[in-house]
């Protein structure tokens, strides 16, 4: 992947010198001791693609992690990262916008760039603390995507999905649904929590996370059209990556068998499938998985 010489996006903070936001390591939440452990195995499935993880750790410990449950905590002064991941990270942020920008223009809206922010062990959102055991989520709440950097190194080494372009297609992911948020999707599925049965509800977050997987697609459509980063081997690398946090392959090596009731993001063939839409049209219209009778 050919970032380096890229443009890189100024909407990056870098919280990475600052303590943490107070929910560290095994420490409780909403009242209730979660274990990273725990935390591991039960948000497999959210660290990564979840429209917001703290909403499932708060139903987890007896807690409400819902953004109107929350204030956002201030945070001291943030930096642009000058280190080679940091770097990184800011670029391929900037490769969205690029992106999403004129998208936006052309059907006469305007793109609001979400901030990105970089941070070690746990912080303070507008969703409530953020913990490295999440993975990278996104907060409607403040418009921003977290990541602790050390989630790399679990994509590579624990869920087998190497590589730097697998690296990005998670930031496109957290940004699509930063897109679904100004688009009003984010707060239609928000307005459906316990008007539904879980059964139901997790079907529509299904629908979500592969939009999201779609939008992502769009990104790197556009970014294969250019050639502006893309190398031989990436988009094998993005679709290992969405294979790797399938729903049913999560399922299986955590559990030993697959429940499909419970699935919240999808199977890997459908994440595949999916991101697949979205790099071959790089059209929105094309990953309208709501109307879509075959996920």
């Amino acid at each position: 992947m050919k970032w380096e010489n890229n443009r890189e996006s100024d909407q990056v903070e870098d919280r990475r010198s600052q303590p943490g936001g107070g929910f560290g390591g095994g420490r409780g939440i909403g009242g209730r001791g979660i274990g990273v452990g725990t935390i591991a195995v039960a948000l497999v499935a959210g660290w990564i693609f979840g429209i917001n993880p703290l909403t499932i750790l708060g139903a987890l410990s007896g807690g409400d992690m819902s953004p109107s449950a929350q204030v956002e905590t201030t945070q001291g002064p943030t930096q642009a990262p000058t280190d080679d991941m940091g770097r990184f990270v800011a670029s391929v942020l900037g490769g969205t916008e690029d992106v999403w920008d004129p998208m936006f223009q052309q059907a006469g809206s305007t793109y609001q760039k979400p901030r990105l922010v970089l941070f070690r062990g746990a912080t303070p959102t507008a969703c409530g603390t953020g913990q490295s055991a999440m993975g990278p989520f996104y907060c409607p709440g403040d418009q921003k995507v977290y990541i602790d950097l050390a989630f790399y190194d679990t994509l590579r080494n624990q869920l087998g999905a190497p590589g730097d372009f697998a690296q990005a297609y998670v930031i496109a992911h957290e940004v699509g649904h930063h897109v679904q948020n100004l688009l009003g999707i984010t707060g239609k599925m928000d307005e459906m929590r316990g008007k539904v049965s879980q059964r139901e509800f997790n079907a529509m977050s299904v629908r979500v996370e592969l939009q999201a997987d779609c939008f992502a697609g769009i990104w790197a459509h556009h970014n294969q059209k250019t050639g502006a980063i893309l190398e031989p081997g990436d988009v094998e690398e993005a679709m290992n990556a969405a294979a790797a946090i399938g729903d049913d392959a999560l399922q299986r090596k955590s559990q030993g068998q697959i429940v499909p009731d419970s699935f919240t993001h999808g199977t890997s063939e459908q994440r595949q499938r999916w991101f697949n839409s979205g790099l071959k049209t790089g059209s929105v219209q094309a990953c309208d998985t709501f109307k879509s009778t075959a996920l």
